[in-house]
C-alpha cells in the first residue's frame, strides 16, 4: 500500500526534516504542498512530488481537493491545533510538528478531533529514535537505574538564537527557547522516567540577552525590537509520585556548558547522562562504577545496509503505524503533557507563584 502525503507549510522544518525524510519512505508519494508563499509550495513540489502533485495556498481547498492519507503539519505553533483538527476532520492521519500546542485547551482538541474521527495522531519528536535515547529507554524500561525520583531536561546553547522565521514572534510560537528546544529535552526526561503526571511546577523567563544590541550570535545579529520571546527560561516540576524535574533552556547564555535535547537520570539504583555521549553509573558488589556506551553515528542500520537518521526512523516509525494499526511511538497524549506543564511554566514565570497543572 502507498500512502498519499500532503504537507501543510514548506519551510525550514518541512525541509529540514519531513520532505527529505519521507522521499526515502517507499510506501509514500508526496501528492499536495501547502504554503501561504506559492513559491514556496512549488519548490517542494519539483523537490519531493510526484509528477501530477498539485499545489495550494489555502490548506481548507488542499483538504476537500486532494485524496489524501497522512497529512503533515509543518507551520508556526499558533496554527498546529486549527490545521491538525481539520486534517483529522478530513480524514487524514496526522504528524504535527512540536510542540504539540501553544496552549493546552489546543493541545485537547488535537486529541479530542484524534477520537471522534479515529485517525493516527503523533507529535514530531524525533530525538526519541536517536541510538542514544533509544538505548537509554532500554535501560530504564528493565528497571536498571530503579525508581527515577529526579531529572534534569537540558536544552542549553551558547549563541544560536534562531533570527529567521517566526521564532522570535510570541504571538506565532508563544514563548521563545522553553517551547521551542526545552520542549525536546522535556519530552526525553519525562519518556525516559515514563512519569505523565504532573502536580505543579515553578519557572523564571528572563528577557536578558535579547536586549543586547549587535550582539555575536551564530545567524547573525537579533533585532531586539523583534525579540518579544524570552531568551531563557528555567523550571522546576514537581510530579503527583514525588519525583522532580529540572528543565534548562535557553538560546543564548553565557554559558560554556552547552548541550541541547538531553537528559540526565538520578534513580535508586543509578543514573544516566548524555552530557558526553552516555553514561550509566550504579554500584555493584560494594563498589561504584561508570559504564560508557559506545554509540555508533548517525543512527542504525534499519534496512538495505543503510544508516539511518533519526528523522528518518521517526517517519519509518510513523508510516509503519498507520499501515500496520499501531500506536505510533509519540503518543499524543504524552505531548498533551509536555504543552500542559510548559503552558504552567509561562504562567508561574508571570505571576510569580506556583501553579498546579491539575488546577489545585
Amino acid at each position: 500500500m502507498t500512502l498519499k502525503v500532503g504537507i501543510i507549510g514548506c519551510g525550514g522544518i518541512a525541509n529540514g526534516k519531513h520532505m527529505p525524510s519521507l522521499s526515502k519512505v517507499k510506501e509514500v508519494e508526496m501528492v499536495a504542498f501547502c504554503d501561504l508563499i506559492v513559491e514556496r509550495a512549488e519548490k517542494a513540489k519539483s523537490d519531493y512530488g510526484t509528477e501530477s502533485a498539485k499545489v495550494y495556498t489555502d490548506f481548507k481547498e488542499m483538504l476537500a481537493d486532494s485524496d489524501l492519507d497522512v497529512v503533515h503539519v509543518c507551520t508556526p505553533n499558533s496554527s498546529h491545533s486549527e490545521l491538525t483538527v481539520a486534517a483529522l476532520e478530513a480524514d487524514c492521519h496526522v504528524m504535527c510538528e512540536k510542540p504539540m500546542a501553544k496552549t493546552s485547551k489546543e493541545a485537547k482538541a488535537m486529541i479530542e478531533a484524534a477520537n471522534r474521527t479515529g485517525k493516527k495522531l503523533t507529535i514530531g519528536y524525533q530525538n526519541r529514535f536517536r541510538t542514544d535515547s533509544r538505548y537509554l529507554h532500554e535501560v530504564c524500561e528493565d528497571g536498571e537505574l530503579g525508581n527515577i525520583y529526579f531529572g534534569k531536561a537540558h536544552a542549553i546553547r551558547r549563541r544560536a538564537v534562531p533570527t529567521w522565521g517566526v521564532f522570535l514572534d510570541e504571538e506565532a510560537q508563544g514563548g521563545g527557547p522553553l517551547i521551542d528546544i526545552g520542549t525536546h529535552a522535556l519530552d526525553l526526561t519525562l519518556w525516559m522516567m515514563d512519569n505523565y503526571k504532573p502536580k505543579f511546577v515553578v519557572g523564571k523567563a528572563y528577557h536578558e540577552l535579547s536586549k543586547t544590541e549587535n550582539a555575536a550570535n551564530a545567524w547573525g545579529p537579533w533585532d531586539p525590537s523583534k525579540f518579544t520571546v524570552e531568551d531563557s527560561a528555567f523550571g522546576y516540576i514537581v510530579m503527583e509520585n514525588g519525583a522532580s524535574i529540572f528543565l534548562e533552556s535557553s538560546w543564548a547564555l553565557n554559558s560554556l556548558d552547552v548541550k541541547e535535547a538531553k537528559t540526565s537520570l538520578y534513580g535508586s539504583k543509578g543514573g544516566a547522562d548524555m552530557d558526553n555521549g552516555l553514561t550509566i553509573n550504579g554500584e555493584s558488589r560494594g563498589l561504584l562504577y561508570e559504564k560508557q556506551i559506545e554509540l555508533e553515528t548517525g543512527g542504525v542500520a534499519f534496512y538495505d545496509g543503510e544508516t539511518q537518521s533519526p528523522e528518518l526512523l521517526e517517519a519509518h516509525s510513523w508510516v509503519q503505524a498507520i499501515l500496520n494499526d499501531t500506536e505510533p511511538v509519540v503518543k499524543p497524549e504524552q505531548a498533551l503533557v509536555v504543552t500542559e506543564i510548559l503552558e504552567a511554566l509561562y504562567e508561574s514565570s508571570t505571576t510569580g507563584k506556583p501553579v498546579y497543572i491539575k488546577g489545585e
